[in-house]
């Protein structure tokens, strides 16, 4: 997270929007953390190339959609930058079972085979979790590391400099994370989390057909929610 690969691991349009906070203490008191994590032969996911794959896969000006995550997986080859996500390969969290059967529920869109949602990534959909580290077998270990005012300002830049947008927020942490929205400029959806715990209560939320309608009533074109 030094400047030079901030450089190399930042799309250009983000790093103008958020270069200054790499310079600022918490972020170098980060630094610091994940180095000495590093250096104790700790393991830490996602890979270092991954950790800000949620903003180099969907660029700032591309930004239709955002949907708020809280850590990353802290299974093997699991976490890969995208909230609710994991890799090819790799079975399926209940949460993200639960998204499925709720996008099937909503449009009757056929869950794919695997539990990557880059294809999404890529149409504007902005996964990103609040936290974007975490260390191997022990979940929210970076919590209160950094990361969350890191995170806080993505969505306050999107906020403030962006029309129009989707923010969608499932359980408590999202809501609270996203406060800050100008509900007068942006579609806040809300509900409760896909979590088993919570699941009854999330599922029938219809939040993908609803961003949908309101895309296509701010003239934009609608995020083609089935991943082949």
């Amino acid at each position: 997270m030094n400047d030079e690969n901030t450089r190399i691991q930042l799309v250009d349009d983000w790093r103008a929007h958020l270069g200054d906070e790499f310079t600022k203490p918490y972020m170098q008191n980060l630094k610091a953390f994940l180095l000495q994590e590093k250096a104790v032969g700790k393991v830490i996911y996602p890979r270092g190339k991954d950790i800000f794959h949620a903003l180099n896969a969907t660029p700032f000006e591309k930004v239709r959609v955002v949907i708020l995550g809280q850590d990353p997986y802290h299974g093997p080859n699991q976490a890969h930058g995208l909230c609710f996500s994991v890799q090819e390969g790799v079975s399926m969290p209940p949460s993200l079972k639960n998204i499925y059967k709720e996008l099937k529920q909503d449009l009757a869109v056929v869950p794919p085979s695997h539990g990557s949602l880059d294809a999404w990534a890529r149409q504007g959909v902005l996964l990103l979790n609040s936290v974007l580290t975490v260390e191997a077998e022990r979940a929210a270990s970076h919590q209160g590391k950094g990361w969350e005012q890191f995170t806080d300002k993505v969505v306050e830049v999107l906020n403030r400099e962006r029309e129009h947008l989707v923010f969608i927020l499932w359980g408590a942490y999202a809501k609270k994370k996203g406060a800050i929205v100008d509900r007068s400029k942006h579609l806040v959806l809300e509900a409760a989390h896909p979590s088993p715990l919570s699941v009854t209560k999330f599922l029938g939320c219809r939040h993908f057909s609803k961003t949908n309608q309101y895309l296509e009533s701010q003239g934009l074109a609608p995020i083609e929610w089935q991943i082949a």
